[in-house]
Protein backbone atom coordinates (compact mmCIF):
# COMPACT_ATOMS: atom_id res chain seq x y z
CA UNK A 1 0.00 0.00 0.00
CA UNK A 2 3.06 2.24 1.01
CA UNK A 3 4.92 1.47 -2.24
CA UNK A 4 1.61 2.54 -4.18
CA UNK A 5 1.39 5.56 -2.85
CA UNK A 6 4.90 6.65 -3.02
CA UNK A 7 4.52 5.66 -6.73
CA UNK A 8 1.75 7.54 -7.34
CA UNK A 9 3.46 10.89 -5.63
CA UNK A 10 6.69 10.25 -8.08
CA UNK A 11 4.40 10.18 -11.00
CA UNK A 12 2.29 13.15 -9.52
CA UNK A 13 5.43 15.40 -9.26
CA UNK A 14 6.90 14.63 -12.59
CA UNK A 15 3.32 15.76 -14.56
CA UNK A 16 3.71 19.00 -12.69
CA UNK A 17 7.26 19.45 -13.25
CA UNK A 18 6.89 18.83 -16.91
CA UNK A 19 3.50 20.90 -17.80
CA UNK A 20 4.46 24.02 -19.66
CA UNK A 21 3.12 27.20 -18.58
CA UNK A 22 -0.10 28.82 -20.09
CA UNK A 23 1.16 31.11 -22.88
CA UNK A 24 0.38 35.18 -22.37
CA UNK A 25 -1.68 36.49 -25.81
CA UNK A 26 1.14 37.88 -27.79
CA UNK A 27 0.55 41.93 -28.09
CA UNK A 28 -1.16 43.12 -31.53
CA UNK A 29 1.42 44.66 -34.04
CA UNK A 30 1.35 47.92 -32.99
CA UNK A 31 1.35 50.86 -36.30
CA UNK A 32 3.66 52.93 -37.17
CA UNK A 33 3.00 56.97 -36.12
CA UNK A 34 3.63 58.95 -39.43
CA UNK A 35 6.95 60.65 -38.99
CA UNK A 36 6.41 64.91 -39.50
CA UNK A 37 7.61 66.00 -43.02
CA UNK A 38 9.97 68.71 -43.05
CA UNK A 39 8.04 71.93 -44.05
CA UNK A 40 10.43 72.88 -47.35
CA UNK A 41 12.03 76.39 -47.35
CA UNK A 42 10.19 78.95 -49.69
CA UNK A 43 11.89 80.19 -52.43
CA UNK A 44 13.25 83.93 -51.53
CA UNK A 45 11.18 86.88 -53.64
CA UNK A 46 13.07 88.52 -55.84
CA UNK A 47 11.70 91.68 -56.48
CA UNK A 48 12.76 93.20 -59.93
CA UNK A 49 15.08 96.04 -59.98
CA UNK A 50 12.86 99.17 -61.98
CA UNK A 51 14.33 99.91 -65.47
CA UNK A 52 16.19 103.10 -64.81
CA UNK A 53 14.52 105.77 -67.00
CA UNK A 54 17.10 107.01 -69.54
CA UNK A 55 16.81 110.90 -71.08
CA UNK A 56 14.08 110.40 -74.64
CA UNK A 57 14.54 112.72 -77.21
CA UNK A 58 11.21 111.82 -78.77
CA UNK A 59 9.35 112.69 -75.45
CA UNK A 60 11.11 116.16 -75.25
CA UNK A 61 10.36 116.99 -78.61
CA UNK A 62 6.55 116.79 -77.37
CA UNK A 63 7.23 119.38 -74.55
CA UNK A 64 8.35 121.26 -77.48
CA UNK A 65 5.34 120.90 -79.32
CA UNK A 66 3.68 122.06 -76.50
CA UNK A 67 5.41 125.30 -75.94
CA UNK A 68 5.43 126.24 -79.73
CA UNK A 69 2.06 125.90 -79.57
CA UNK A 70 1.58 128.29 -77.26
CA UNK A 71 2.79 130.89 -79.74
CA UNK A 72 5.41 133.74 -79.03
CA UNK A 73 6.20 134.13 -75.39
CA UNK A 74 7.77 137.38 -74.61
CA UNK A 75 8.86 137.50 -71.14
CA UNK A 76 5.89 139.80 -69.51
CA UNK A 77 3.13 138.40 -71.97
CA UNK A 78 0.15 136.25 -70.83
CA UNK A 79 1.56 133.53 -73.04
CA UNK A 80 4.74 133.24 -70.91
CA UNK A 81 2.31 133.01 -68.18
CA UNK A 82 0.73 130.19 -69.49
CA UNK A 83 4.43 128.18 -70.29
CA UNK A 84 5.57 129.03 -66.62
CA UNK A 85 2.25 127.37 -65.31
CA UNK A 86 2.30 124.20 -67.33
CA UNK A 87 5.99 123.92 -66.61
CA UNK A 88 5.72 124.37 -62.95
CA UNK A 89 2.84 121.46 -62.80
CA UNK A 90 4.99 119.05 -65.15
CA UNK A 91 8.00 119.75 -62.06
CA UNK A 92 5.35 119.06 -59.68
CA UNK A 93 4.56 115.85 -61.25
CA UNK A 94 7.59 114.60 -61.16
CA UNK A 95 7.79 115.04 -57.14
CA UNK A 96 9.74 118.48 -57.33
CA UNK A 97 9.10 121.51 -55.39
CA UNK A 98 8.68 124.65 -56.66
CA UNK A 99 9.08 128.51 -56.32
CA UNK A 100 8.53 131.26 -58.67
CA UNK A 101 10.93 134.40 -58.53
CA UNK A 102 9.55 137.65 -59.90
CA UNK A 103 12.00 139.05 -62.24
CA UNK A 104 11.38 142.86 -63.09
CA UNK A 105 11.93 143.81 -66.28
CA UNK A 106 12.29 147.29 -68.64
CA UNK A 107 10.59 148.55 -71.30
CA UNK A 108 12.93 148.67 -74.67
CA UNK A 109 13.16 147.07 -78.30
CA UNK A 110 13.54 143.20 -78.54
CA UNK A 111 15.02 142.09 -81.78
CA UNK A 112 13.43 145.24 -83.06
CA UNK A 113 9.96 144.91 -81.48
CA UNK A 114 8.74 147.60 -78.75
CA UNK A 115 7.96 145.62 -75.55
CA UNK A 116 6.47 147.17 -72.11
CA UNK A 117 8.39 147.03 -68.75
CA UNK A 118 6.40 144.59 -66.21
CA UNK A 119 7.42 141.24 -64.61
CA UNK A 120 8.55 138.21 -66.01
CA UNK A 121 8.93 135.17 -63.11
CA UNK A 122 12.05 132.44 -62.99
CA UNK A 123 10.98 129.32 -61.99
CA UNK A 124 13.11 127.24 -59.51
CA UNK A 125 12.44 123.31 -58.94
CA UNK A 126 14.14 121.51 -56.40
CA UNK A 127 14.05 118.02 -54.50
CA UNK A 128 12.54 117.92 -51.33
CA UNK A 129 15.18 118.73 -48.58
CA UNK A 130 17.43 120.24 -50.67
CA UNK A 131 20.02 122.41 -48.50
CA UNK A 132 21.52 125.43 -50.37
CA UNK A 133 24.50 125.48 -48.23
CA UNK A 134 25.71 121.54 -49.47
CA UNK A 135 27.37 121.28 -52.72
CA UNK A 136 25.31 121.27 -55.72
CA UNK A 137 25.15 122.18 -59.37
CA UNK A 138 22.49 124.09 -61.45
CA UNK A 139 20.79 123.35 -64.85
CA UNK A 140 18.68 126.11 -66.26
CA UNK A 141 16.70 127.02 -69.36
CA UNK A 142 15.19 130.27 -70.46
CA UNK A 143 11.61 129.94 -71.08
CA UNK A 144 11.02 133.16 -73.14
CA UNK A 145 11.13 134.38 -76.71
CA UNK A 146 11.38 137.20 -78.77
CA UNK A 147 8.23 138.82 -79.11
CA UNK A 148 7.93 137.60 -83.42
CA UNK A 149 8.92 133.94 -83.01
CA UNK A 150 7.00 130.77 -81.36
CA UNK A 151 10.86 129.43 -79.99
CA UNK A 152 10.63 126.12 -80.72
CA UNK A 153 14.25 126.06 -80.87
CA UNK A 154 14.92 129.01 -79.25
CA UNK A 155 14.30 127.85 -76.53
CA UNK A 156 11.51 125.51 -75.82
CA UNK A 157 14.18 123.22 -77.41
CA UNK A 158 16.29 123.91 -73.86
CA UNK A 159 13.37 124.11 -71.55
CA UNK A 160 12.49 120.43 -73.15
CA UNK A 161 15.91 118.84 -71.92
CA UNK A 162 15.88 120.98 -68.85
CA UNK A 163 12.19 118.84 -67.70
CA UNK A 164 13.33 115.83 -69.65
CA UNK A 165 16.33 115.96 -67.51
CA UNK A 166 14.22 116.43 -64.35
CA UNK A 167 12.12 113.37 -65.02
CA UNK A 168 15.48 111.19 -65.38
CA UNK A 169 16.26 111.93 -61.53
CA UNK A 170 12.34 111.35 -60.45
CA UNK A 171 12.87 107.84 -59.35
CA UNK A 172 16.97 108.28 -58.88
CA UNK A 173 19.31 110.72 -57.03
CA UNK A 174 22.32 112.13 -59.46
CA UNK A 175 25.59 112.10 -57.75
CA UNK A 176 24.95 116.03 -56.21
CA UNK A 177 21.59 117.24 -55.55
CA UNK A 178 20.57 119.71 -59.02
CA UNK A 179 18.87 123.14 -59.27
CA UNK A 180 16.75 123.07 -62.53
CA UNK A 181 15.86 126.66 -62.88
CA UNK A 182 13.73 128.19 -65.79
CA UNK A 183 14.79 131.22 -66.47
CA UNK A 184 12.53 134.80 -67.29
CA UNK A 185 13.50 137.66 -69.79
CA UNK A 186 16.57 135.80 -71.10
CA UNK A 187 16.04 137.92 -74.86
CA UNK A 188 17.26 140.90 -75.34
CA UNK A 189 15.87 144.16 -74.32
CA UNK A 190 17.99 146.67 -76.34
CA UNK A 191 22.11 146.54 -76.51
CA UNK A 192 24.76 145.30 -73.88
CA UNK A 193 25.20 142.65 -71.21
CA UNK A 194 22.73 144.65 -68.86
CA UNK A 195 19.67 144.85 -71.30
CA UNK A 196 19.22 140.98 -71.46
CA UNK A 197 19.68 138.04 -69.27
CA UNK A 198 17.46 139.79 -67.08
CA UNK A 199 15.71 136.45 -65.31
CA UNK A 200 19.84 134.70 -64.26
CA UNK A 201 21.04 138.04 -62.87
CA UNK A 202 17.96 138.11 -60.27
CA UNK A 203 18.39 134.47 -59.58
CA UNK A 204 22.88 134.63 -59.12
CA UNK A 205 21.95 138.41 -57.23
CA UNK A 206 19.28 135.96 -54.77
CA UNK A 207 22.10 133.29 -54.15
CA UNK A 208 23.65 133.83 -50.29
CA UNK A 209 27.34 133.62 -50.00
CA UNK A 210 27.00 129.85 -49.23
CA UNK A 211 25.51 128.80 -51.81
CA UNK A 212 28.05 130.89 -53.51
CA UNK A 213 30.44 128.55 -52.64
CA UNK A 214 28.67 125.51 -52.66
CA UNK A 215 27.97 125.58 -56.39
CA UNK A 216 29.85 123.04 -58.66
CA UNK A 217 28.91 124.24 -61.63
CA UNK A 218 25.96 125.71 -63.81
CA UNK A 219 24.55 124.39 -67.24
CA UNK A 220 22.68 126.58 -69.29
CA UNK A 221 20.69 124.96 -72.13
CA UNK A 222 20.13 127.18 -75.07
CA UNK A 223 19.05 126.18 -78.66
CA UNK A 224 20.07 122.58 -78.03
CA UNK A 225 17.54 121.14 -80.82
CA UNK A 226 19.49 121.34 -84.04
CA UNK A 227 22.86 119.60 -85.42
CA UNK A 228 24.40 116.53 -84.70
CA UNK A 229 27.60 117.69 -82.53
CA UNK A 230 27.08 119.20 -79.59
CA UNK A 231 28.22 122.61 -78.66
CA UNK A 232 30.06 123.34 -75.30
CA UNK A 233 30.83 126.67 -74.76
CA UNK A 234 32.10 128.28 -71.85
CA UNK A 235 32.13 132.23 -71.87
CA UNK A 236 35.38 132.91 -71.37
CA UNK A 237 38.91 131.76 -73.13
CA UNK A 238 40.52 131.26 -70.08
CA UNK A 239 38.06 129.74 -68.05
CA UNK A 240 37.65 126.35 -69.43
CA UNK A 241 37.69 123.84 -66.48
CA UNK A 242 33.72 122.84 -66.50
CA UNK A 243 33.92 122.60 -70.37
CA UNK A 244 36.48 120.72 -70.18
CA UNK A 245 34.48 118.27 -67.24
CA UNK A 246 31.36 118.35 -70.05
CA UNK A 247 33.59 117.67 -72.93
CA UNK A 248 34.73 114.76 -71.10
CA UNK A 249 31.82 113.38 -69.71
CA UNK A 250 30.75 113.21 -73.79
CA UNK A 251 32.79 111.78 -74.80
CA UNK A 252 32.65 108.70 -72.44
CA UNK A 253 29.13 108.87 -73.94
CA UNK A 254 30.29 108.29 -77.31
CA UNK A 255 28.34 111.95 -78.06
CA UNK A 256 30.48 114.23 -80.21
CA UNK A 257 31.28 117.69 -78.74
CA UNK A 258 33.13 120.98 -79.86
CA UNK A 259 34.11 123.49 -77.82
CA UNK A 260 33.73 127.34 -78.31
CA UNK A 261 33.32 130.18 -76.67
CA UNK A 262 30.02 132.18 -75.96
CA UNK A 263 28.89 134.12 -73.66
CA UNK A 264 25.06 134.68 -75.57
CA UNK A 265 23.02 132.69 -72.40
CA UNK A 266 22.20 132.52 -69.19
CA UNK A 267 26.08 131.02 -68.03
CA UNK A 268 27.30 134.21 -68.56
CA UNK A 269 25.48 136.07 -65.84
CA UNK A 270 26.94 133.42 -63.49
CA UNK A 271 30.48 133.31 -64.95
CA UNK A 272 30.41 137.06 -64.54
CA UNK A 273 29.40 136.72 -60.73
CA UNK A 274 32.62 134.75 -60.41
CA UNK A 275 30.76 131.31 -60.43
CA UNK A 276 31.34 128.14 -63.11
CA UNK A 277 28.70 128.14 -65.81
CA UNK A 278 29.10 126.80 -69.02
CA UNK A 279 26.53 126.82 -72.33
CA UNK A 280 24.91 123.63 -74.43
CA UNK A 281 24.13 124.77 -77.28
CA UNK A 282 24.01 127.45 -80.46
CA UNK A 283 24.08 125.55 -83.50
CA UNK A 284 23.66 128.66 -85.98
CA UNK A 285 20.19 128.00 -88.10
CA UNK A 286 17.81 129.63 -90.95
CA UNK A 287 14.62 130.23 -88.53
CA UNK A 288 16.21 132.40 -85.91
CA UNK A 289 14.38 134.63 -83.54
CA UNK A 290 11.69 134.43 -86.61
CA UNK A 291 8.01 133.30 -87.42
CA UNK A 292 9.80 130.51 -88.86
CA UNK A 293 10.74 129.15 -85.27
CA UNK A 294 8.92 125.61 -85.44
CA UNK A 295 9.23 122.34 -84.03
CA UNK A 296 10.54 120.87 -87.40
CA UNK A 297 13.14 122.48 -86.73
CA UNK A 298 13.94 120.92 -83.44
CA UNK A 299 15.67 117.05 -84.09
CA UNK A 300 14.43 114.67 -81.47
CA UNK A 301 18.10 112.98 -82.28
CA UNK A 302 20.02 115.90 -80.97
CA UNK A 303 17.61 116.56 -78.37
CA UNK A 304 18.83 113.26 -77.02
CA UNK A 305 22.16 113.91 -77.31
CA UNK A 306 22.07 116.41 -75.35
CA UNK A 307 20.46 114.80 -72.34
CA UNK A 308 22.65 112.21 -72.25
CA UNK A 309 25.17 114.48 -72.05
CA UNK A 310 23.62 116.64 -69.41
CA UNK A 311 22.31 113.31 -67.43
CA UNK A 312 25.78 111.69 -67.31
CA UNK A 313 27.49 114.53 -66.08
CA UNK A 314 24.85 114.78 -63.28
CA UNK A 315 25.94 110.75 -62.31
CA UNK A 316 29.66 111.55 -62.50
Amino acid sequence: MRAALAAFLVLLAAACTSSTPPRLPSPAPSSTAPQPQPTPTPAPTVTPRPTPVVFDGRAALQTVNQLAALGPREATSPAYLRALTWLEQRFRAAGYQTTRQPVRVPSGVSWGVPVRAGTSWNLIATKPGFTPSAPHRIVGAHLDTVPQAPGAEDNASGVSVLLGTAQVYQGRTPKLPTVFVAFGAEEPRGDGDNRHHYGSRTYVASLPSAQRRALRGMVSLDRVGVGTVVPICSAQANAVALRNELRTVAARTRVPSRACVNRSSDHWSFVRSGLPGVRLGSTPYAEYHSARDLPRVVSPAQLGRMGRVVTAWLDS
